[in-house]
């Protein structure tokens, strides 16, 4: 029977349900109603703090249990103390593709600053009361009532504490902080460079530069204050900062600078300043460049190299340059305006004609063609023997007197020629005769310091000083030997266009003389150093040409036939006859030309010769 009545159940409603199936429903029910009015309860404590809930932190200020004032007091207290660093990008790596991919930035790894909050402009008198009230209102007043006891949950546990405010700093004082730091961060590219000492040879790497504007690094900061959460607390990473890149020298540039000849310290005439000194550096370029390829970027390396030192510094030179007159000579100027015109000129363009240690003078390339054009004039000048007058005539004298001052001031004669006759301006041997296009005369500084041509002209005297830098007061005196005379004979020459029974000097004479040279140098106390042969100089002799008219008829005459005296080329004056047999000079030891009180060659003679 009851097998029969359970089918029946089973086919009108299913299965049984077993005793007690509503228990656990009922049991999660209250148990939901209990979390509901325990989190209603929550809210509305929540609700009715007045102080900030567990865990809260406003710009990691720990605030938590504290009413708005407090707050706003521990951030007055702790917020402008608080210090900040700023990190720059490393200008030697950033996207070099080798340290850092292109394009992207490394930071130094230590701060380029650390400053304070209050250094920055958020100082004690900010309204920090306005921001804690702000911070609580979002966080626990404009909430929902549901919301609140869950703010209050997350805060409890831990994850929804975290707040923050956005930091107004002082402006006048955060801008001139930027301005500051501004140009601290900033710096200019340190190209590669080196210096070279008897130590050795020092290369300081090339070092990129950074330029890091007030704005850029001001825009920087103030995202910092305004970052609620930072991901680097207390760390600004400028990031707007451009990159100045710098020259670079690789070892075997820098050995082409520095290797070869030594060079003194110079002076450059057109900027009217030194030039440095140059220093010879031999060393091995590969290995100095395996050395540099090994240092870090502004890093000091010292490379083993064979050092030369020149004589002269840049320092030494400033105190002595064109200290002292190495030598001089004074030479009396006559003959025609034209001629004395040519002196002038030529002697003008010598005039602050400066050269440093090894520099080559020469006269012709100094004055240039004498042409009409410059200034110059036709005046007596010889041409093949013959007295002519040219343009430029007499710019021997010039070229004579500064070669005398060079041999005074014991440089080294680098070309010379004697004029073809023995001029009178000059003692002989101290000349020099120059030609466009033809002889030149040139010398070389052969001291280790500049030296400067000074020539004037005054009172028909031409003098010519050579500035320099006298460092042991030695002094040159010069002498000369004739080693031979040759002496001029008269030679008659028959012109019909003369009058008959005249006669003219067509050509005046000059005795042949054949001369030595030495160069004498003494110590600062007049001692005698040496005594060396200089130049032999070979003046020709030239007859003196009479040139006579046609004889006159036999008749008995009382009177002699008239003589026309000579005329001196060069003065246009009468010159006395000479006799037949000139008187002729001895062979002479070393001896020295007349000099005035200051030692200068003095020569006080009407020239005979044009030049």
């Amino acid at each position: 029977m009851e097998e029969m009545e359970n089918a029946m159940v089973q086919k009108s409603g299913g299965a049984r349900l077993k005793k007690g199936g509503k228990k656990p429903l009922i049991v999660i029910g209250i148990i939901l109603a209990v979390i509901a009015a325990a989190y209603l309860g929550l809210c509305a404590y929540a609700g009715s703090l007045e102080v900030f809930f567990p865990n809260t932190t406003i710009n990691e200020v720990d605030v938590a249990g504290c009413t708005v004032a407090q707050a706003a007091e521990r951030l007055r207290a702790e917020l402008p103390g608080r210090q900040v660093e700023f990190y720059l990008p490393s200008p030697d790596k950033t996207g070099d593709g080798v340290s850092a991919p292109e394009g992207d930035t490394l930071y130094d790894e230590a701060p380029a600053a650390t400053v304070t909050y209050r250094d920055l402009g958020v100082t004690e008198e900010l309204d920090y009361e306005n921001d804690a009230q702000l911070v609580f209102d979002l966080a626990q007043v404009r909430t929902g009532f549901f919301t609140r006891g869950w703010n209050y949950l997350g805060c409890l546990l831990g994850s929804m504490g975290t707040k923050g405010i956005t930091l107004e700093p002082e402006e006048d004082i955060f801008q001139s902080q930027m301005e500051q730091l501004s140009g601290q961060f900033s710096k200019e590219p340190q190209d590669t460079a080196y210096t070279v000492d008897e130590n050795g040879l020092q290369v300081t790497l090339a070092q990129n530069g950074l330029a890091v504007s007030a704005d850029a690094l001001a825009e920087d900061t103030k995202l910092f204050f305004s970052s609620v959460i930072s991901e680097d607390p207390g760390r600004i990473y400028v990031a707007d900062a451009q990159i100045l890149p710098a020259k670079t020298m690789t070892a075997q540039a820098i050995h082409d600078a520095t290797a070869g000849d030594v060079k003194n310290a110079g002076y450059d005439a057109a900027t009217d300043s030194i030039i440095p000194e140059r220093i010879g550096a031999e060393f091995d370029v590969t290995a100095a460049q395996a050395a540099l390829d090994a240092a870090a970027p502004g890093e000091t390396v010292t490379l083993d190299a064979t050092v030369e030192l020149p004589a002269v510094t840049a320092e030494e030179l400033e105190g002595v340059l064109f200290r002292d007159v190495l030598g001089q000579c004074r030479t009396h100027v006559s003959g025609t305006a034209a001629r004395i015109n040519n002196v002038k000129l030529s002697a003008a363009a010598c005039n602050g004609v400066v050269l440093n240690t090894g520099d080559v003078f020469s006269y012709n390339a100094t004055t240039g063609q004498r042409t009409t054009a410059k200034g110059y004039q036709a005046a007596p000048a010889y041409v093949q023997g013959e007295t002519v007058d040219e343009v430029g005539g007499g710019v021997c004298q010039t070229s004579s007197t500064l070669y005398y001052a060079c041999l005074r001031s014991n440089l080294e004669i680098t070309e010379r020629y004697a004029h073809r006759y023995v001029p009178a301006y000059i003692d002989w041997g101290m000349d020099a005769t120059v030609s466009w296009g033809g002889p030149d005369y040139k010398f070389t500084n052969n001291t280790n310091y500049p030296i400067k041509i000074v020539a004037t002209y005054s009172g028909g005297y031409l003098t010519i000083k050579i500035l320099g830098t006298n460092v042991d007061g030695t002094s040159v005196k010069m002498t000369n030997e004739v080693l031979s005379t040759t002496p001029w004979e008269t030679v008659y020459k028959d012109d019909d266009t003369l009058p008959a029974g005249t006669e003219k000097v067509t050509t005046t004479p000059y005795t042949g003389y054949k001369v030595k040279s030495y160069r004498n140098v003494y110590d600062a106390n007049g001692k005698l150093i040496s005594s060396t042969y200089e130049a032999t100089s070979d003046y020709k002799v030239r007859n003196k040409v009479i040139s006579r008219g046609p004889a006159l008829p036999e008749t008995p005459a009382s009177g002699g036939a008239e003589i026309t005296e000579p005329q001196d080329p060069a003065t246009g004056t009468t010159v006395p006859d000479t006799p037949d047999t000139p008187t002729t000079q001895e062979p002479q030891t070393p001896s020295e030309p007349q000099t005035g009180g200051d030692g200068t060659t003095i020569i006080v003679v009407t020239p005979e010769e044009p030049q």
